[in-house]
């Protein structure tokens, strides 16, 4: 077997798990939609079906308090019962997966007027100063742990993980700027940890010994003054001491300011703390974060880093990754590459979560690809993320598919996304598209520019335009001035850039261009150690928190760079929820200058003349790179659109508002699966 570490079992005495494999928890907006227990049924079994070992559900609420409107929970009988629709559904699919519920209490993150915490104490991220508990709301959070522990285990769970870490309840015990109690629940670190280890002592008694207790630990909180190394070991030996049978290792607060499972961030990064805390324990641990491929890991397990391996988004992207592992089809694993465009982002907004690279994640009961009644004779133009996902699923689905695209190779503008640094897991979509288009038999045609006539001349039932976006030119008096190029020529090497840079559009193709020409040596995101230095982690020494004390050391190029928008907002404010703060800290660290409310005069040999506060004045640059949007590319629809054959238009040439690859990939599936 190639990845014999990875599929062998792990005997916890009372219980076997049959791989290493974990499907990390990951809150999903399923908990609390409507029919949200069957849709989890069938998300959760089909992750089962797919080879995983144990799954760890998305974070249920003990009580009211800690969590937020509608936000599910699990402190009542009927609730239980509920539940059981989804063990009962992974059970029966797969007897020997185990499934365990994450209690999470939110505590001072809870999004409710009704949070509490140890210390009235407001996160700079949440809206709400938290209620301080008295010790009798300590022992109140305590017992309703127990009880959710209890009831979880009335439903048919396997066992319960209790988040520890990234700013919830448990984490701001331990944490002394958080906790500035005066009681026997603050002040000595023995003292912060009493809640933590109250929660587990009494979870133990009351589940007993045949039910898996796992604990998940903030091995490097990414905070200023946070958790010492000591403090973490202590915690944890603790915790193995009261009958915790796992320890799952956490990387950062939510309001720490260090990216961790952004695209950015080099695959298995935080691994060697995991291992650094195996060491010090008897218990078996698990690591997480940027796991996304088999070979990945394998090297984990192989280096001794953690006994368990949890991925949560990967298993997101691709149900059966551990099946394709198992059968050596490595290279038909469709790889997360850590956009958190449709599953973090939309947690954090309220939508029901999915994947961009796979939109029936978390939409299994309504999204699937049948074989097809009637089967046609289809053409898709244009290879970008709409064409090729329309075209590969519509092959599975049994039609007859021949892609074109004017391109010498598929991808569109994934193309250009896979050259801007931290965004390297882009070929990994490219790599996972050619192989479908070979297995499904897609007919690919590049090279082809192709013209209606080849199209009518009834070699085709339907036709498929993905013809994508072109980048559009402002009106700009100047704009044909030799020193205004276009994004694509940038980004593809084919213009020279000066020292002195405007790039006018402060869009996601904008801030990717800023990154390339800003950037300097290696990619963090493919060196640890670049990534360690750019974002002041210290991993040798392991200071408190990882960070503290530690500056971040960015390297830049000498170019001196303005970053400008028409939009009065914030520059960067439409950027995703969760990584749109790594790309405008990353630039500002970098010394990129980031311009709102900017009225572009005109382009002379003097260089970009803006207006701005009503006042004006001139940018003296070499090179003004244009980032102003883009406008879809319909010519073929529009000679298309009056014969009499059927003709659809998805992705960027269906709507240019913005690149939007998560938009074109799923409009494309839902397409695919009707056709």
């Amino acid at each position: 077997m190639k990845y014999p570490n990875l599929f062998e079992p792990l005997d916890l005495g009372f219980t076997k798990i049959r791989n290493r494999a974990i499907m990390g928890s990951m809150h999903t907006g399923l908990e609390e939609t409507e029919n949200g227990f069957e849709r989890m049924a069938a998300y959760y079994s089909e992750r089962a079906a797919g080879g995983v070992g144990m799954i760890i559900t998305g974070g249920i609420a003990p009580n009211e308090e800690s969590g937020s409107e509608n936000h599910a929970k699990l402190s009542t009988e009927v609730e239980a019962d509920q539940h059981k629709i989804v063990t009962s559904a992974v059970h029966q699919t797969a007897p020997d997966v185990k499934i365990c519920l994450q209690i999470l209490h939110a505590g001072p993150l809870a999004r409710t007027t009704a949070a509490v915490a140890p210390s009235a104490i407001k996160s700079p991220i949440s809206k709400f100063i938290p209620n301080e508990l008295d010790t009798a709301g300590v022992e109140k959070q305590i017992n309703d742990h127990v009880n959710c522990a209890v009831l979880a285990k009335k439903a048919g769970y396997d066992g319960v993980e209790i988040i520890g870490s990234a700013g919830y309840l448990v984490s701001s015990f331990l944490v002394q700027k958080t906790n500035q109690r005066k009681d026997e629940y603050g002040g000595s670190y023995e003292n912060r940890m009493r809640f933590a280890l109250e929660i587990i002592n009494r979870t133990r008694q009351a589940v007993g010994k045949d039910f898996i207790l796992i604990f998940r630990i903030a091995a490097m909180d990414m905070l200023q003054g946070g958790m010492s190394w000591e403090e973490v070991v202590t915690l944890a030996k603790c915790i193995e001491a009261l009958g915790a049978n796992l320890i799952s290792t956490h990387f950062t607060w939510h309001e720490s300011k260090v990216p961790t499972i952004a695209t950015m961030v080099p695959r298995a990064a935080f691994t060697s703390v995991t291992g650094r805390l195996r060491r010090e324990l008897d218990i078996p641990v698990i690591t997480s974060n940027r796991i996304n491929m088999p070979d990945v890991a394998e090297g984990v397990l192989v280096r001794g880093d953690a006994d368990l391996v949890s991925m949560a988004r990967p298993l997101l992207a691709d149900s059966d990754f551990m099946l394709k592992a198992r059968e050596g089809r490595e290279d038909e694993i469709n790889t997360c590459i850590a956009c958190n465009q449709a599953c973090l982002d939309h947690t954090f907004s309220r939508i029901t979560s999915s994947c961009l690279v796979n939109p029936r994640a978390c939409h299994e009961t309504q999204l699937n690809y049948l074989p097809a009644k009637l089967k046609k004779r289809i053409a898709v133009v244009g290879a970008g993320p709409a064409g090729l996902a329309y075209a590969t699923i519509a092959a599975e689905r049994g039609h007859q598919v021949t892609l074109f695209d004017a391109a010498d190779e598929i991808g569109g503008q994934f193309n250009l996304a896979k050259k801007i640094p931290g965004k390297e897991e882009f070929y990994e979509t490219l790599r996972y598209f050619r192989r479908m288009i070979e297995l499904q038999g897609v007919d690919l045609k590049l090279g082809q520019a192709v013209i209606a006539e080849q199209l009518m001349d009834g070699l085709f039932d339907h036709v498929v335009i993905a013809t994508g976006v072109v980048p559009r030119e402002p009106e700009i008096e100047g704009i044909n001035h030799e020193k205004a190029v276009l994004y694509i020529d940038v980004i593809n090497g084919n213009k020279t850039v000066g020292d002195k840079v405007a790039v006018i559009g402060a869009g996601g193709i904008g801030f990717d261009v800023c990154e390339l020409i800003s950037h300097s040596g290696s990619s963090g995101a493919v060196d640890r150690n670049v990534f360690a230095r750019e974002w002041g982690i210290d991993f040798d020494n392991h200071p408190r928190g990882g960070v503290t004390g530690v500056d971040p050391v960015v390297a830049k190029t000498d170019r001196e760079i303005w970053l400008l928008q028409r939009k009065v907002t914030p520059v960067g404010r439409g950027l995703g929820l969760t990584t749109g703060w790594t790309h405008r800290l990353s630039l500002a660290r970098r010394g990129v200058k980031m311009l709102n409310a900017v009225e572009y005069v005109k382009i002379d040999d003097a260089g970009l003349h803006i207006r701005r506060e009503e006042k004006t004045e001139v940018l003296h640059v070499d090179t003004i790179i244009i980032c102003a949007g883009q406008q879809s590319e319909r010519s073929l629809f529009d000679a298309l659109r009056d014969s009499d054959l059927p003709v659809e238009l998805i992705g960027g040439a269906y709507k240019a508002a913005e690149l939007d690859a998560k938009a074109a990939i799923k409009q494309a599936s839902y397409f695919a699966a009707e056709v």
